[in-house]
């Protein structure tokens, strides 16, 4: 089975080839503001030159967030127009299970936290004994200081932290978690879309296969615009009383 994986839901997109479990080729580049405009080309150089086309492609995947909402938006759009076109399946994947899925085997659990900025975070706790990992604390938002207190509560042993939530709130970690909080080297955070391909393979296998209109983001709370337009319905709410 090949498969295509996308992930763009942080500042580094990735696209990935696979064979079954095993991976053809990875690419991984600056998600600027030409995102959306650049998954297709790079995707097709990448085919090129792995000799296949996207009419070989047996299952399409991508990170559905937490994450961008504007490369969230890009990666699903992509991989939905792609499963139309060819009458393929698509599957989705978690940001956050993505960001543990770099901790394989790990004896202690991983905590991917992602700066959703207004002062919160995305985040999740994960067993990662296993190749694929397995949510403890399932995908939330709030605020550090709120979600450390569901680790403190949830788990006694020392835990990885990975993700540019964990780099930002370094100090606010230490400060709660204390020689608890193990803080992954850079390269280990961020997602890969290689590893999303080990998502989607297992997802398939589990019969998760989705019609491409039923692949959706998952953003966990509204968007600046959603914001936006609840703001000016209370606006307009307060004008009428």
């Amino acid at each position: 089975m090949h498969i295509v994986s996308i992930d763009s839901s942080s500042h580094l997109a990735s696209i990935a080839l696979a064979a079954d479990d095993t991976i053809i080729a990875e690419s991984l580049f600056s998600a600027n503001k030409a995102l959306s405009a650049r998954l297709l080309p790079e995707l097709e150089r990448m085919l090129a030159t792995a000799g296949l086309t996207v009419g070989s492609i047996d299952l399409f995947a991508c990170a559905v967030g937490p994450g961008s909402f504007t490369g969230v938006r890009a990666g699903v759009a992509t991989i939905q127009g792609l499963a139309l076109a060819t009458g393929k399946p698509c599957v989705g994947f978690s940001t956050l299970a993505l960001v543990a899925m770099n901790f394989p085997l790990s004896s202690l659990p991983v905590c991917p936290m992602l700066d959703a900025r207004k002062n919160e975070v995305y985040a999740a706790l994960y067993d990662c004994s296993s190749p694929l990992p397995s949510p403890v604390i399932p995908d939330c938002v709030m605020g550090p200081e709120a979600f450390l207190d569901k680790l403190l509560a949830t788990t006694d042993t020392p835990i990885i932290l990975a993700g540019d939530g964990a780099l930002r709130y370094n100090e606010v970690i230490s400060g709660r978690l204390g020689g608890r909080a193990l803080f992954a080297p850079s390269f280990l955070n961020v997602g890969h879309a290689a590893n999303g391909a080990f998502l989607a393979l297992h997802a398939h296998r589990s019969g998760q296969d989705l019609e491409p209109g039923r692949l959706l983001p998952v953003y966990l709370r509204p968007s600046e615009t959603e914001y936006a337009k609840l703001d000016s319905q209370k606006t307009r709410q307060s004008r009428c009383f």
